[in-house]
């Protein structure tokens, strides 16, 4: 698609411009679901239904299993040389950067977000994909030293069958993040879009056709979790199994692996990240602005998202003080919007949940210092919340709410806040603003979390691994860690003295 829209009336000409694909992608072919059942895809930012998906269910995705372990087997994949594996894969980067504008709309009309952060979404997901496709013929087997009369060689081989459950809040990136690494190491991969946001993830496996991916290689199943996202979790079929999404499901999803199959489980689950501010960072507007954007970009349906902002108590109220003034310029507004910095909640089960954090919040004596309420426009949207005077044993200050609220607590020591930051059971990501590079040193080692952000929020590149620890998971996404995971380890031993 070369459109190119800028402004509001153009992106909104190009939505009305659209037709969605809305059969799951099996074996190379776009089918209803066995049942014949469908769901409805609603954008939030109207409360207007979108379209008709096929909801698949267990049926379905034990024909899945069957077609993608045929292609396996095959071998037009999972045995091509690694070179043109890689052709393969650039070449769908290449289709996904020719239709980034349209697959970004996909993502803003589906879940609400704005349409500038979703094309932000396309350059990670079609970085992510390059990235992988040409680290392919980068990881190297092994020989082992060994005395002359043997050989010791350590190959590294796809798994199998990959079965990806993503979330609905970055729907294609976290796509990408998903099968791109799995696809890269040669397996076959079903892919469960959330039904929250199926619609990029249909349109993709068109472009995967059309990239010239083997029959059978990627395949598509939008669909509930209790239904067929349960049974590929089930399936003796599935060798492994990666999603992202709450720590609730991720526990049920290790449970369905251990009564199956004992397939592999890569988890990236929930969030209550720490956003640690000391009084001698520089510049606190600037560090205030990003801290507001920790929490509120995305409409703080983020994993990562600045949930909890400490801050030294000798700067407490003045820091917090921009912290609302950088929330006010971070409004809701349309999602088709360039200007827009947030958009919709995803849906109406969400936008109730949010707000009944934020009365929960007040009824438990948190001082709500701005927003605090839905906007009054139809569809789903809250503004930038803001509670102060905070502390652990609050639900607004553990919980994670995945929604636009921040929780600001006070401390007055480096002591008192590591202890703070890791009081927690998740350990996805934490921030940490301060001058002083021993203090950067000192705490960075001591935060209990996947990544740190050092003087900067949600930094990285396709070359960091991006996961967390305790509650919050075990896998990890991006790098060249994440194609190592897609693989498994084989050990021969040759014996040259016979």
């Amino acid at each position: 698609m070369s459109t190119r829209p800028t402004t509001l009336a153009e992106w909104q000409a190009l939505a009305a411009s659209l037709s969605f694909e809305t059969r799951a992608f099996v074996d190379d072919q776009f089918v209803d679901a066995l049942s014949g059942e469908t769901f409805a895809s609603v954008n939030p930012a109207t409360g207007e239904t979108l379209a008709e998906v096929a909801s698949c269910d267990a049926a379905d995705a034990e024909r899945a299993v069957e077609h993608a372990r045929a292609a396996f087997e095959r071998g037009e994949w999972s045995r091509l040389a690694p070179g043109k594996r890689k052709a393969v894969l650039l070449r769908l980067a290449d289709l996904m950067a020719a239709h980034k504008h349209e697959l970004a709309l996909l993502d803003t009309l589906d879940m609400g977000k704005p349409v500038s952060s979703a094309l932000g979404d396309m350059a990670g997901a079609i970085g992510c994909l390059r990235h992988q496709a040409e680290s392919i013929d980068k990881l190297y087997g092994e020989v082992a030293p060994t005395g002359e009369e043997s050989l010791g060689l350590v190959l590294r081989e796809p798994l199998g069958v990959v079965a990806s459950i993503v979330p609905w809040n970055f729907p294609l990136m976290m796509t990408a993040w998903k099968i791109a690494p799995a696809l890269a190491a040669g397996n076959s991969v079903i892919l469960k879009p959330s039904e929250k946001s199926p619609l990029s993830a249909l349109r993709l496996a068109q472009l995967a056709r059309e990239a010239g991916l083997p029959r059978g290689v990627f395949q598509v199943l939008p669909g509930f979790g209790h239904t067929v996202g349960r049974a590929l979790a089930l399936s003796m079929g599935v060798d492994c199994l990666a999603f992202t999404g709450s720590t609730q499901v991720g526990k049920q999803l290790m449970q369905y692996a251990g009564e199956s199959n004992l397939k592999r489980v890569y988890l990236e689950c929930g969030g209550k990240s720490p956003n640690l501010v000391f009084a001698d960072c520089k510049h606190l507007e600037a560090v205030a602005e990003h801290a507001a954007a920790a929490i509120f970009h995305n409409q703080g349906e983020v994993c990562i998202a600045g949930s909890r902002l400490l801050v030294e108590n000798s700067i407490r109220e003045a820091f917090v003080d921009k912290v609302l003034a950088a929330a006010e310029r971070m409004q809701p507004g349309d999602p088709l919007d360039p200007d827009s910095f947030m958009g919709a909640i995803v849906d109406e089960t969400q936008h109730r949940r949010i707000l009944d954090y934020i009365r929960q919040g007040v009824a438990e004596g948190a001082q709500l210092r701005g927003g605090g309420a839905a906007l009054e426009r139809p569809g789903y949207f809250i503004a930038p919340t803001v509670f102060d005077g905070v502390t652990p044993e609050m639900a607004i200050g553990r919980e994670e709410i995945f929604g636009p609220v921040l929780a600001v607590f006070g401390f007055d020591s480096e002591e008192e806040a590591v202890a703070m930051a890791n009081d927690s059971d998740y350990g996805l990501a934490a921030g940490l603003w301060s001058q002083d590079i021993d203090r950067v040193m000192r705490v960075t080692r001591r935060l209990q979390s996947g990544q740190v952000f050092v003087n900067n929020w949600a930094g990285g590149d396709q070359s960091m691994p991006f996961g967390g620890v305790k509650q919050s998971g075990n896998g990890r996404d991006k790098s060249h860690h994440s194609l190592a995971e897609y693989s498994s380890l084989k050990s021969v031993w040759i014996s040259l003295d016979s």
